[in-house]
């Protein structure tokens, strides 16, 4: 399962609603995220998130990437808490997630 799929299921069980806001573009032959760094858009009352999902050993890179990103000011005084999930499989072999809020 893609750390985008693991992160959606993980955010329902919360109670958010979840959209998957990456799409694949054809002609470029590219992933596109909303705003260039959100995979998820997450919305519960009085919340809302956009996630960057990742390998937990790509976590720093994210995390670089969107505060170095020209959008991620304007994404995060719009009221959007942007957070990075990082997946790794534990010593049970069950997914677990270290999350990084921004």
């Amino acid at each position: 399962m893609s750390p985008t799929q693991l992160s959606k299921r993980e955010l329902e069980k919360q109670g958010y609603l979840v959209e998957i806001t990456e799409r694949w573009n054809a002609f470029a032959r590219k992933r596109k995220d909303l705003f260039d760094f959100i995979d998820l858009l997450a919305i519960k009352e009085n919340e809302i998130l956009g996630i960057q999902t990742t390998s937990a050993s790509n976590i720093s890179a994210r995390v670089n990437k969107i505060l170095e990103h020209e959008n991620f000011k304007l994404v995060q005084a719009s009221g959007i808490k942007v957070v990075v999930h990082g997946w790794k499989k534990n010593n049970s072999n069950r997914w677990e997630v270290k999350i990084k809020e921004m």
